[in-house]
């Protein structure tokens, strides 16, 4: 049987951090360590399992799904609409103020938010998926295609459409996989941030209206 169909997705719980913030981080490395990696402070990885075991906001466990293979997290990925992300604003503030202190916590939100100009957060009906993430040694056998599937369906239930998500341009993988689950690029914005932490390639928006047929 293929790994996919044995993959057992639901809403991810606090416990399961040591397993979904490595594959959170994995969905876009450098545009993490370039936000929330502060030397002799931390790196990024830190600040997300904070966020994650908080559970609020768009790193919250509340905002994530896994997906579980005998029994372990092989898969992590999220979805919501632009109608979350006052409360998403409010509750990164806090964590991290919380994490970083008043000493660092501005210049942390400040590289957010020039990310949020390459990397856009959602507008109007649209439901955007984020933080894709699949154990390196399972790629290339269905689960990610499942797990779009899986948050494609929750779109649906929700009635907010299109499906988008961003990929960076230096990641062709993913977007051939984005492509096979019948995303299509509408846009690309170029990008030029980077420090001795992390960088952030250009990123394409990509979108998908519908099913897609065999789904």
């Amino acid at each position: 049987m293929a790994a996919s169909a044995q993959v057992r997705f639901r809403p991810a719980a606090a416990g399961d951090v040591a397993a979904a913030v490595p594959l959170i981080h994995s969905s876009g490395p450098g545009a993490f360590e370039y936000v929330f990696a502060v030397p002799g402070r931390s790196d990024a990885q830190a600040f997300l399992r904070h966020a994650f075991v908080d559970g609020a906001g768009e790193f919250g466990w509340r905002n994530h799904c896994v997906g579980e293979l005998h029994g372990r997290v092989v898969a992590v990925g999220a979805g919501y609409g632009a109608s979350a992300q006052w409360a998403f604003t409010l509750a990164a503030a806090r964590q991290i103020l919380a994490f970083f202190g008043w000493r660092h916590a501005g210049g942390v939100i400040a590289r957010g938010l020039r990310v949020e100009g390459v990397i856009r957060p959602p507008s109007g009906r649209m439901h955007y998926l984020a933080h894709l993430g699949v154990e390196p040694a399972l790629r290339g056998r269905g689960i990610g295609a499942a797990l779009i599937e899986h948050l494609a369906a929750q779109a649906a239930a929700s009635g907010r459409m299109p499906l988008a998500l961003d990929v960076a341009v230096t990641n062709p993988r993913a977007q051939a996989l984005y492509e096979r689950c019948g995303f299509a690029v509408t846009g690309e914005r170029p990008s030029a941030l980077a420090d001795a932490r992390g960088q952030v390639p250009p990123h394409r928006r990509m979108e998908r209206w519908g099913q897609v047929m065999g789904n």
